[in-house]
Formats: structure tokens, C-alpha cells, sequence
């Protein structure tokens, strides 16, 4: 567990933080390896724990989120829209570009994305993640990686086309 927890810990932070827990990130992956030990010995394949962790964090990312968005709704002082000084100092300006643009993203392309070329997960891997069939991966990531480059592309005022290629927000940034 310990050498999973080196391995594995800075990625899913990375991880957390893409799909939109910018301030509470290390919360996530340490409830994260609560989950997977209390359920460690009902792993079927120990091996497969790295992914395990991907999903965990991926749903906790995702009711978090659900749980600030309702108690947004019933706020009644609107949202603070300053990012963090830690996002902040983290990202240089393309890289908070693309992660406004992602998270403009529905939830599904975004994981999808963020798992394949900022993780560099393969198909198989992203779709055990998720819950969902290879196919779906192959969807989300085509849809997402479409609405991306409209996104960009609008952001640096060239009406939409952000370039062919590679992503410009792969991990090697």
C-alpha cells in the first residue's frame, strides 16, 4: 500500500485537481486510499488497485462537486470567482486557459480527456475508470477533444480552429 501510495499519490492530486478540485485535491486522494483500504481485501485483482484509485477519485471529484453546486443554488451570497493562489501559481496562462475550457466540458468528456492525454491512460484503462464500455471512452474523448478546440480556438481569437495535433495541455507541461 505504501509503495502504491508513492507511486500513484501526485498523479491522482493531478488528477483531482483537473477534474475540479482545485482546494480540496489531497482530500480527495486521501479519502480516496481510505476507500481502497477498507476495501482492500476484497479486491479482486490487487494489481488493478491504480485504477481503482482513478475511479474513486474521479466519483468523489464528481460529488463534490454536485454537493457545492446545490449548495451554491442555495446560497445566498454568489460564488467567489477568484481562482486559488496555489491553481494560480501551478498554472502559467495556457494551461489555466485549457482548464477554463475543460471545465466548460460536460463531466464525462472532461475525465475522459483529462485521463487520456494528461495521464496518458489507454482506452481500456479509462473506460475500467469510468464505468463504461471502450467505445463510450472513444466518444467522449472525440466529442470533448472537438468542443476543446472550439473552445480554444475561440479563446485565441481564431474562430474556433485551435490547430490540429496533439493537445497543448498533455503532461509533459
Amino acid at each position: 500500500m505504501i509503495r502504491l501510495f508513492d507511486a500513484q499519490h501526485a498523479q491522482l492530486v493531478r488528477l483531482a485537481v483537473l477534474l475540479g478540485a482545485d482546494q480540496d485535491a489531497e482530500d480527495v486522494v486521501a479519502e480516496a486510499f481510505c476507500v481502497l483500504h477498507s476495501r482492500w481485501y476484497g479486491l479482486r485483482a490487487p494489481q488493478a488497485a491504480a485504477a481503482y484509485l482513478r475511479s474513486v477519485v474521479c466519483n468523489l471529484v464528481r460529488m463534490r462537486i454536485r454537493r457545492l453546486q446545490v449548495s451554491r443554488r442555495h446560497a445566498d451570497v454568489p460564488p467567489d470567482p477568484v481562482a486559488s493562489a496555489e491553481s494560480t501559481a501551478m498554472l502559467h496562462e495556457d494551461r489555466r486557459q485549457v482548464v477554463d475550457a475543460l471545465e466548460g466540458l460536460p463531466t464525462r468528456q472532461r475525465e475522459a480527456l483529462v485521463l487520456r492525454y494528461w495521464l496518458d491512460l489507454r482506452e481500456r484503462e479509462i473506460a475500467d475508470a469510468m464505468g463504461i464500455s471502450t467505445g463510450a471512452v472513444k466518444s467522449h474523448i472525440s466529442r470533448g477533444m472537438h468542443a476543446l478546440s472550439r473552445a480554444m480556438g475561440t479563446r485565441r481569437g481564431n474562430g474556433g480552429s485551435a490547430g490540429g495535433g496533439s493537445p497543448c495541455w498533455s503532461s509533459r507541461y
